[in-house]
């Protein structure tokens, strides 16, 4: 019995080899930060669609829809538009400074980014205030209730994606940032990137059209 005993005592503790084990990483194929990022967007796609459909549908169901020309400074958000997507062009090249290790260029134009984004925004504050002077509040009617529910929440989206780059000025002016570790960087650069082209459908769709 004792032989018995101490042969499945052996068995139990037998080397590793005799076993088969299995070193494998059943997480997503691409980086985490960047999967959850995507899936983030991804809910944010939803979100925007809804906005941008909802609006579709009640404009084609109207009996008869203002002209946008003569209530909105098309002219002023067509150039605050052109401010958002330099915006986007200033973070590309932080990421392009980052590939280079070129740290003075991380910091000069994620810094360059985030002032185009607070002007953007200071220009739709300015723009708010000038409405609710005026009178055009979203009680009004069913145009300036749409206008502000699809540009105020896409408004929100911009600070945050201010306030989320500048979280990204101290690392990177410590240096954290390398050619070969730059992806908290390059997932600020995505949330910024889908911001600015929301932007420009909702400038399209509800300044022009």
């Amino acid at each position: 019995m004792t032989t018995a005993i101490k042969a499945y005592d052996e068995a139990v503790d037998a080397p590793a080899q005799h076993h088969a084990v299995y070193d494998y990483d059943s997480g997503p194929p691409v980086d985490r930060g960047k999967f959850a990022v995507w899936l983030f967007l991804g809910t944010e796609i939803m979100f925007f669609t809804g906005l941008i459909g909802t609006y579709i549908v009640l404009r084609s169901g109207a009996s008869e829809w203002p002209d946008p020309t003569p209530r909105l400074a098309v002219d002023i958000t067509a150039a605050n538009t052109f401010l958002l997507i330099m915006s986007s062009w200033f973070m590309v090249r932080s990421i392009q400074a980052a590939q280079n290790d070129d740290q003075k260029g991380i910091v000069r134009w994620l810094i360059a980014t985030i002032a185009g984004g607070a002007l953007f925004v200071s220009v739709q504050a300015y723009e708010y205030i000038e409405l609710i002077i005026r009178g055009d509040l979203p009680s009004k009617d069913l145009f300036w209730s749409t206008f502000y529910a699809m540009t105020g929440f896409h408004g929100i989206h911009v600070i945050a994606g201010v306030m989320w780059l500048i979280a990204l000025v101290g690392p990177a002016m410590r240096g954290d940032y390398t050619s070969k570790d730059y992806v908290k960087l390059e997932l600020g650069g995505l949330y910024w990137h889908f911001v600015d082209l929301v932007w420009v459908l909702l400038f399209t769709i509800v300044y022009l059209f």
